[in-house]
C-alpha cells in the first residue's frame, strides 16, 4: 500500500506541476514549484506543497489564487488520473527552502567571523 502511495504521490505532482504551469492563467500565481504531493492512505486528501520563487512575489496573494482556482485544477487533475475519486488538494506553503537558505546564510557568517 505504501508503495502505491508513493507512486500516486508522484505521478499528482507531475500532473499538477504541468497543470499549474500550462494550464492555469493566473498571474498572482506567478512561478510556482511544487516540492511534495502527500496523500493520506485512503487518497481521499492531498497536501501539496508549493514554493514560490522571485524576491518581489507575495506568497499570501499566490496562496490565494491557488485556492481560487483549487477547483479547476482539481478537474483538470481528474482528466488526466485513471483512478475513480480524485483527492481534494490542500495547498500549502513550503518554507523549508527559505529556512535553508538562512541556515546557509548564518553558517557563512560564522565561518567569515573566524577568519
Amino acid at each position: 500500500m505504501i508503495l502505491k502511495k508513493d507512486k500516486m504521490n508522484g505521478i499528482i505532482q507531475r500532473e499538477l506541476s504541468q497543470i499549474i504551469q500550462v494550464e492555469v492563467r493566473d498571474p498572482k500565481i506567478g512561478f510556482c514549484t511544487i516540492t511534495a504531493v502527500d496523500t493520506t492512505t485512503d487518497l481521499s486528501i492531498a497536501k501539496v506543497y508549493v514554493t514560490f520563487l522571485g524576491k518581489d512575489f507575495d506568497t499570501r496573494k499566490g496562496m490565494e489564487a491557488l485556492n481560487r482556482s483549487k477547483g479547476f485544477i482539481r478537474s483538470l487533475l481528474a482528466k488526466r488520473l485513471t483512478i475513480r475519486k480524485v483527492p481534494e488538494l490542500i495547498f500549502v506553503n513550503d518554507t523549508s527552502l527559505e529556512y535553508g537558505n538562512k541556515i546557509e546564510k548564518i553558517i557563512d557568517d560564522l565561518n567569515h567571523h573566524d577568519k
